[in-house]
């Protein structure tokens, strides 16, 4: 091996039990990557040993390909970062053939982001995906940077419930549903989500930002709303699992601004029962099995033999 080449992060050997269930679905640890942070994998596999990760979850999947938003389509903010990439993607078909196969052959869980302009789509991908090697779905109704679709299914109990339900329908794997955080009340929409058959929650997507370059008096990016994500957005996440937690009875998948081991705890604390490492992905190609690391660290320091200790052990 040259000084160039190295070996893959995995995570270090701990006697804690970090074995979770998401709903059905079986995780060797609580952590995966945040879609649309980590493609399907394959691009981080000379950074991080991506079958040591308790999921994948790919980039969102659509069932004919989607060029995206136009460029500029990511800005770096204070805290953060904005992005409007509009679930770009090659479609199902594609990750059929060259995504999914990869992340079976190295031993990777895998969930598989579902996106959609209509209620049928959703449904459609999922069938198309039945007879492929995915572990769960997470049904993607909280994308701000779609103009059909995404966000403007999920900020509503009736049509969250109708996609929910249909794509219950579709299949017997596990259903993650992710939501948003631009609602008035999100633990509505997980009572919404959860009675149509949702075996988990995915909170929170991107909040809705928008940056402005006062030199040239126009925003940043060619779409002036994007989503925002990153460190400044965790206190709005952690108040929307705590809130859910305390309104449903599936289990959670935690995500928004976690960076290291102490921010994937304070998410279990409040009640998720797994979390997802999104854009510190771009900053430190590792942090998914920092994350790992960091949270066996802090069960080993506590005394915790079983890191399902953690969930909704925040005490108020």
């Amino acid at each position: 091996m040259t000084e160039n080449e190295r070996l893959p992060e995995t995570s270090a050997p701990t006697s804690v039990n970090m074995a979770v269930n998401l709903g059905g679905l079986a995780m060797k640890n609580p952590v995966t990557t945040a879609s649309g942070t980590f493609a399907a994998g394959r691009e981080y596999a000379d950074f991080v040993d991506v079958s040591a990760l308790g999921a994948v979850t790919t980039k969102g999947v659509s069932l004919n390909g989607w060029e995206g938003n136009a460029s500029p389509r990511i800005a770096e903010v204070a805290s953060g970062m904005l992005n409007s990439i509009g679930l770009q993607n090659p479609g199902v078909a594609h990750l059929k053939a060259h995504e999914l196969p990869w992340l079976a052959e190295v031993g990777a869980t895998t969930i598989v982001n579902v996106s959609g302009h209509s209620f049928d789509e959703y449904v459609q991908v999922i069938e198309a995906l039945e007879d492929a090697p995915v572990d769960a779905y997470e049904v993607n109704i909280s994308c701000p940077n779609v103009d059909a679709g995404g966000m403007t299914i999920g900020t509503h109990g009736e049509s969250v419930e109708r996609v929910v339900s249909m794509c219950r329908a579709a299949t017997k794997r596990p259903l993650i549903v992710k939501l948003t955080p631009n609602v008035t009340d999100i633990a509505e929409i997980a009572r919404a989500a959860e009675a149509a058959g949702a075996d988990a929650i995915s909170l929170i997507n991107t909040l809705m930002g928008m940056a402005i370059d006062a030199e040239r008096r126009r925003t940043v990016t060619a779409r002036p709303l994007c989503g925002f994500s990153g460190p400044a957005i965790k206190p709005v996440a952690l108040r929307c699992v705590w809130q859910c937690h305390n309104t449903v009875k599936v289990p959670l998948l935690g995500m928004g601004g976690i960076a290291c081991g102490t921010d994937a705890v304070e998410f279990m604390l409040a009640g998720a029962t797994a979390v997802a490492v999104g854009t510190a992905n771009f900053v430190n190609p590792q942090a998914t099995i920092d994350v790992i690391d960091g949270i066996a660290e802090y069960c080993e320091r506590h005394g915790v033999k079983d890191v399902n200790e953690l969930i909704g052990a925040l005490q108020c």
